[in-house]
């Protein structure tokens, strides 16, 4: 009993003066969990020379301007991606170029920080709703969980702030510190806009409370000072972005997108989901949970329903404090979720609102929902004997056959009761921190970085070794690495290149994809050489198969524009040769297993 008691006191017992000690090994222990997690990341990123973030090949590449000025001039695609970043996402690359750090390595540094930083806020929240370490911790294994399946912190990307920055300013708040509130928000509006908006939302949540069925301000004139200055802070730092001018026009509606390929289920960017659970839950770009990585915080959320339906089963629940907060976080974010949908594109993409904040609600429910059953297993086994009373009295005084008395019969001798329920209470609770703990073994893929690996080293080395104002032409999906690997502009890129949000960026992107694959498939040498002379291609990287008509079909990039490919690929089964493939054995200047390179020069001079 002792024994079960102290264990009891050591794992689920609330934090009070004396209990430091508890707290530091609990957060120690998350933070070394953390780090296990961060170094993995890190093994996989350094797994080679040429290695880089999916989503960091467009948001990154660009920034190697802050090192050498003169890479990428009059690229459209690093224009863009400059224009369009944060300002605080921009700087900090910046400051870490000019201190030496190039923006590539810093993309590989940055994930295992903001994970530890994430740890740490994602701790400290629990601890003021619900001060006890174990759920701490928990939620904050969770919520590392969570990250590391997931791309967007391992991106290093300006999406990868969200998390820190979030979990700071719901710390502040929780704190009343005005400071603290104020700066977390002016930090989300300078790396992850779309956080503000959240922050604003819940800003305005605590102010008001529902009586009856009337929403009424209910706060000490102290409490909404804080309030208006936080929304000032929000207000001030949203109004930089309102006053920024965008060269690229302004964004599709709804029913321009709809008419668009890359919206539409097979494209590119798939928005517009024909499935309605999938438009509204699980798609990627307009759903409210978009692939969470793992199910078991939202599942073990669910479960809070037990202590408040059964609350003397579940003691420990009634340390929860400031448990509001987790249902203005949700409220804020399913209101920000239907506003953007309703102004479709113009706040950017609706599943921005619900799926970072509503991944830190569960880590921390989750965390306070597994502590609480937890304790009550614990509970339930340091009580164990004390019920008997209600059991029949014959279980308790044998039963009496003749003029002998005989031990109970039953499913257990009843002196062993007591013993079995104090062993299956603590191994179910020893089960499920550990299994907590161990959640990562059976997760697929974890930590699922999405790193790139080049694979033609040959490739890099020979566009690197070229002049910096040269363009590339390709429709090989191993173009999209040269940016970053050889620091050369693409005359257009795919995979994340051409996001199709601005007009005017779009438009450009498209009109220069129709003319690349014309031009690569034409049969007509005159077309080829005036769509080199007028683009001022340089070289043209061709992949071993790409003048055969399956290459075509298999790539869901080149479909999109299906005028242009199905013709191509009927020329093609057709046995009708591209002026292209008709120059390559003239042309070429560098050949691999997989690729040529082939002079743009050269090619406009035979035809």
């Amino acid at each position: 009993m002792q024994a079960i008691k102290r264990l009891r006191q050591f794992i689920t017992a609330p934090a009070d003066k004396s209990s430091k000690g508890r707290v530091i090994f609990w957060f120690s222990l998350n933070m070394t969990l953390a780090v296990v997690y961060g170094f993995l990341v890190l093994q996989r990123a350094f797994s080679g020379e040429y290695v880089i973030q999916d989503d960091a090949r467009q948001h990154v590449f660009w920034m190697q301007r802050f090192i050498d000025p003169g890479l990428f001039p009059g690229d459209l695609m690093a224009d863009y991606f400059q224009t369009v970043a944060p300002w605080g996402y921009t700087g900090l690359y910046w400051l870490m170029a000019k201190l030496g750090i190039a923006p590539v390595l810093l993309s590989k540094l940055l994930p295992p920080v903001l994970g530890l930083i994430t740890t740490a806020y994602c701790f400290a929240v629990t601890m003021q709703l619900f001060p006890v370490p174990v759920a701490a911790f928990i939620s904050g294994l969770l919520m590392n969980h969570y990250m590391w399946m997931r791309d967007d912190v391992v991106s290093a990307t300006a999406v990868a702030f969200i998390y820190p920055l979030f979990g700071a300013f719901l710390y502040y708040l929780l704190r009343r510190n005005l400071a603290g509130s104020c700066v977390t928000i002016g930090l989300l509006g300078l790396f992850y806009p779309q956080g503000v908006f959240i922050a604003v939302v819940m800003l305005i949540l605590q102010v008001v409370k529902l009586s009856g069925w009337r929403w009424q301000v209910s706060l000490p004139m102290a409490e909404l000072r804080f309030v208006f200055v936080c929304l000032i802070a929000a207000f001030l730092v949203m109004l930089l972005y309102a006053l920024k001018s965008n060269v690229y026009g302004p964004v599709f509606t709804a029913a321009e997108a709809r008419n668009l390929q890359e919206f539409l289920p097979r494209g590119e960017f798939n928005f517009f989901s024909k499935y309605p659970q999938d438009f509204w839950f699980t798609g990627q770009r307009s759903g409210m949970v978009p692939r969470f990585g793992t199910i078991l915080p939202t599942v073990a959320t669910c479960f809070l329903v037990l202590p408040l339906l059964f609350p003397a089963a579940f003691p420990l629940f009634k340390v929860l404090q400031k448990g509001r907060l987790l249902l203005d976080v949700t409220l804020a974010s399913l209101v920000m979720f239907f506003v953007a949908h309703g102004f479709l594109f113009r706040l950017h993409l609706p599943s921005r609102y619900t799926e970072h904040s509503l991944r830190f609600v569960t880590a921390v429910a989750a965390g306070i929902a597994f502590a609480t059953i937890i304790d009550a297993l614990f509970y339930w086994a340091e009580n164990a004997g004390k019920n008997h009373r209600y059991l029949p009295e014959q279980w308790l005084n044998g039963v009496k056959i003749g003029k002998e008395e005989e031990p109970a019969r039953g499913f257990v001798a009843l002196e062993f009761l007591p013993q079995l329920q104090r062993v299956l209470g603590v191994s179910l609770a020893l089960f499920l921190l550990v299994g907590v703990m161990l959640e990562p073994t059976w997760l697929k893929r974890f930590p699922r970085t999405d790193y790139i690996v080049g694979t033609a080293p040959e490739v890099y080395e020979f566009f690197a070794a070229q002049p910096k104002d040269i363009s590339i032409a390709s429709v090989a999906m191993e173009m999209n690495n040269i940016p970053v690997f050889s620091e050369r502009s693409l005359f257009v890129g795919s995979e994340g290149y051409p996001v199709p949000y601005h007009q005017g960026y779009y438009r450009q992107m498209r009109q220069r994809t129709q003319e690349l694959l014309a031009a690569h498939y034409t049969p007509d040498g005159a077309k080829l050489r005036s769509f080199i002379e007028q683009q001022g291609i340089d070289f043209w990287l061709v992949e071993a198969g790409a003048f055969e008509g399956g290459y075509l079909g298999r790539d869901r990039w080149i479909m999109q524009y299906d005028d242009i490919a199905n013709e191509a690929i009927a020329n093609l089964t057709q046995g009708i040769t591209p002026a292209l493939a008709a120059a390559a054995p003239y042309c070429t200047v560098l050949q691999t297993s997989r690729f040529t390179i082939l002079q743009a020069e050269c090619i406009a001079k035979r035809f």
